[in-house]
This record gives C-alpha cells, sequence and structure tokens, in this order.
C-alpha cells in the first residue's frame, strides 16, 4: 500500500529537521541539493519560502525541476544547529541558505570553509567573521546584511510617538539567539535614555518562558513591550498577540508579520526582499559564482507597519503624521 504525504503537512510533523532524507531519495540523479535552514517554524515560513524560490527562479532554477530544497526549520531550537550543519556538509549539499538568522550563518561557516554559504544576517558579517570585507568576501560565503539591529533605536522611538503616555518599557530577548539579544541591549540604553524612557529586559527561550515574561510585565506594570528581533519570536507572534491582548500590552516588533497577527506596530527589514535575494545568490552560485566574487548585499528596504484596529483597542490616537509615514496600515 502506499501513503502519499503532502510536503507541508511532512515539514511541520518533523519540524523540517530529518525531511533532508525522504527529499535525498526524491531528487533525480545529479540534482543539487540547497540546505536551506531557518530558526523558523514552518508554519510561519510559507511566504518567505516562496520569496527564497522566487529569487532561485530568477537565476533559472525552479525546486523540483532542476533543483531540490531541503526545508530545515529548528522552530527555535538552536542547539540543534551543530549536528544538523555536520549532515548537511557530510552529504555535500550544493548551497547552504542561511536567510534571516544569524546562528544558523556562524554554524555553517564553523562547519564548512568548503560548502557555499548564503546568509541574511542582522549583524556585521565583517564582524561576525562570515566575511573578509562587504566588497571581497573572500571565502566561502557570502549574502546580504539586513540591519535588524541598527534599527531598534528607531523602532522605540516610533513606539515612543505612537504611545507617548510610555514610561516603563519591557524588553524582551531571547538568550539563546546570543548575537540578537546582545545588539539589542547594547543599543537601546542609550536610545531609552535620550528619549526619556526606563527600560528593564525579560528572557525567554520557550513558549512557557513568553507566559512567564508577560506575567511578569504585567506585574511590574510596563506601560509597553520592545521584542527584540528573533526567528522563534516571529513564529510564536500568535501567542505575543494573545497575551498582549488579554493584559493591553502595546507591542513594537521587527516583522510585519506580527502585526499582522495582531502587534501594534513593527519597523524592520522587508524579509520577503531579503529571502528573495538569498535564493537568487544562491542561483548563482548553483550557476558557477564563487560566493568570494559576490559582493555582501546590504538592505534597502525598510517597512513600518501600524496596526490601527489594535491602536483603537488599546485606546491610541495613531496621529496623521505617523499614518502618512507608515508604509502599511493594517485595518
Amino acid at each position: 500500500m502506499t501513503v502519499t504525504i503532502g510536503r507541508r503537512e511532512l515539514l511541520v510533523a518533523l519540524g523540517g529537521a530529518t525531511a533532508w532524507s525522504l527529499a535525498a531519495r526524491a531528487q533525480q540523479p545529479g540534482m543539487p541539493v540547497i540546505g536551506l535552514v531557518n530558526a523558523r517554524s514552518p508554519e510561519a515560513s510559507e511566504r518567505q519560502a516562496a520569496a527564497f524560490r522566487k529569487g532561485l527562479n530568477e537565476a533559472g532554477y525552479v525546486e523540483g525541476q532542476n533543483v531540490t530544497v531541503e526545508y530545515h526549520w529548528l522552530n527555535g531550537q538552536y542547539d540543534r544547529l551543530p549536528s544538523l550543519m555536520a549532515d548537511l556538509v557530510r552529504r555535500r549539499v550544493a548551497v547552504i541558505a542561511t536567510p534571516g538568522a544569524t546562528l544558523p550563518a556562524l554554524a555553517a561557516k564553523a562547519a564548512t570553509a568548503t560548502v557555499p554559504i548564503v546568509f541574511g544576517v542582522g549583524e556585521d558579517p565583517v564582524g561576525l567573521g562570515l566575511v573578509a570585507s562587504f566588497a571581497r568576501p573572500g571565502g566561502n560565503a557570502t549574502g546580504i546584511n539586513i540591519f535588524l539591529n541598527e534599527l531598534v533605536a528607531k523602532r522605540l522611538g516610533l513606539l515612543h510617538e505612537l504611545v507617548p503616555r510610555a514610561v516603563r518599557v519591557a524588553v524582551l530577548v531571547n538568550p539563546a539567539n546570543a548575537p540578537s539579544a546582545e545588539a539589542t541591549l547594547r543599543d537601546l540604553p542609550e536610545a531609552a535614555r535620550s528619549i526619556g524612557l526606563q527600560i528593564w529586559v525579560l528572557n525567554a527561550s520557550t513558549s512557557r518562558e513568553i507566559e512567564a515574561a508577560f506575567a511578569t510585565l504585567v506585574r511590574e506594570r510596563a506601560d509597553a513591550l520592545f521584542v527584540a528581533p528573533d526567528a522563534f519570536f516571529v513564529s510564536r507572534r500568535v501567542q505575543f498577540v494573545t497575551l498582549a491582548a488579554r493584559y493591553g500590552i502595546p507591542t513594537a516588533h521587527n516583522a510585519r508579520e506580527e502585526v499582522e497577527a495582531g502587534g501594534l506596530m513593527s519597523y524592520g527589514t522587508d524579509n520577503l526582499d531579503m529571502w528573495r535575494q538569498v535564493g537568487a545568490y544562491t542561483g548563482q552560485i548553483l550557476k558557477g559564482a564563487k560566493p568570494a566574487d559576490l559582493p555582501v548585499l546590504q538592505s534597502t528596504k525598510f517597512e513600518f507597519v501600524i496596526n490601527l484596529q489594535t491602536a483603537r483597542a488599546l485606546g491610541l490616537e495613531v496621529p496623521n503624521s505617523l499614518q502618512l509615514l507608515a508604509d502599511e496600515l493594517v485595518e
């Protein structure tokens, strides 16, 4: 008897971590394999995966026809990275793609100096040791710098304009994602002082810890919540929205998906464009380009999104100046 399992159901069931074995058996002989690794959940990544495939298509590659893409969704379980990267390297995949997450890029770089890597990172890739320079990466990695952490001060300022009565702002970071947490906490205190805000830091790496963090910020009477950039947090956006609505807490995020789900506001890189660019670079490498010769790209598309329905529920009046500034208003 033959049992057919859809790819999406398989990825949801397995979390993407072991889906490579079936994909490898199904691929045509000689078809290159891309290992795509991200900290999100598969349910939160359909549009991102489509954007990556769009970039591949621009380079002449179509998934299932002349290339196989193995999707490895970590769902925030960063501790799985070393073994996963070691397996991808052992099997000699054609390219390792790590769009939108620094830890997978660092794990890939630690695992191999030969397999090409295409990253999308929020921190300086030179400072991270991923490349020698933006213009001449010089090794086996290249990609795009998406400035997530350089935008921290701007996001906090926009939150302050949206919620001018806020004085005490809780900042939630994921300690399992050290690069993002450290960069956020490096830049945020000075930004808060400059506009007269008090901040204190809460940690969460699991769904239960997110719940506990909300209980703490309510007990401590926070006026708003600033959520640090983290793929796991994006995957848990429904939980964030549910808790924020329950307690009447305005929230500031970096990804538009969190606002589309019901968060108050976001300001950050256009992450779909970033995933497309990672796909396009991956396709160029499959065609023979060397990562060492492909300059690191820098994001030029940023998005400010406000959820007007959430603002009304919170009793906030969004000034016309902010509505005009926003790239999108969610009704």
